[in-house]
């Protein structure tokens, strides 16, 4: 099996791909641990801060130690730089929030996914004729349901996950998988920066615990 499908296969597996930042490297770790407590096996760090890079260094070495099923996927990607940064790193998988052609250009030869943004047909059209298997749409708050369950028969190989404005609740988690998408991505919904900032890591692994029933209940 491809490293690409094997990545596939995981965040599809779970139904959710958590993703989170914080500054703190401790902060950082922490919740890494309470998702894999939870059950989580891929988990999206968005490159969104000075730390990001050093931060998700030591995610990657406490993984090798601790949590070798884990695949830790960067976010946020949005030049040829950081991808070739973040791979160096060690990184799993990567995200964009719009499709950088150069970027996939670099990752898909090496058999590394790559999930960019999308909004709208002709950027998904860009994305698979690329070589893209794996869309994220975003943001899906703006975006809904509908424009997937209007899409989807006119992409039959393509994965979607929508991310931004997904929240925890069985009704809007059910309304995305029954128009079509293969996962869901969840950040401050479920890793909050309030839960963060007061280092609540138990409700953090509970919260996931939940999303994560949620899910298996309705495939």
């Amino acid at each position: 099996m491809t490293k690409i499908q094997t990545v596939t296969n995981a965040i599809i597996n779970q139904g959710i791909l958590p993703l989170y930042y914080n500054d703190d490297e401790t902060v950082t770790i922490e919740i890494l641990r309470s998702l894999y407590r939870a059950g989580i096996r891929a988990v999206e760090y968005t490159s969104r801060g000075e730390a990001a890079l050093s931060n998700f260094t030591k995610m990657i070495e406490i993984r090798n130690a601790e949590m070798q099923e884990m695949l830790l996927g960067i976010g946020t990607i949005k030049n040829l730089q950081q991808a070739e940064e973040y791979y160096k790193a060690g990184a799993d998988f990567f995200i964009s929030p719009g499709f950088v052609v150069e970027v996939a250009e670099f990752l898909i030869p090496k058999d590394i996914l790559y999930s960019p943004g999308c909004m709208t047909p002709t950027e998904i059209i860009e994305a698979e004729n690329a070589g893209v298997t794996f869309i994220k749409l975003f943001p899906g708050n703006a975006l809904g349901t509908g424009f997937m369950s209007s899409i989807k028969d006119v992409f039959p190989n393509l994965k979607f996950m929508p991310t931004g404005g997904v929240d925890t609740t069985k009704e809007n988690i059910e309304s995305w998988f029954k128009a079509g998408v293969s996962a869901v991505g969840m950040g401050s919904k479920l890793v909050s920066k309030e839960l963060m900032a007061a280092k609540d890591y138990a409700t953090i692994e509970n919260e996931t615990k939940k999303v994560l029933e949620i899910i298996q209940a309705l495939k």
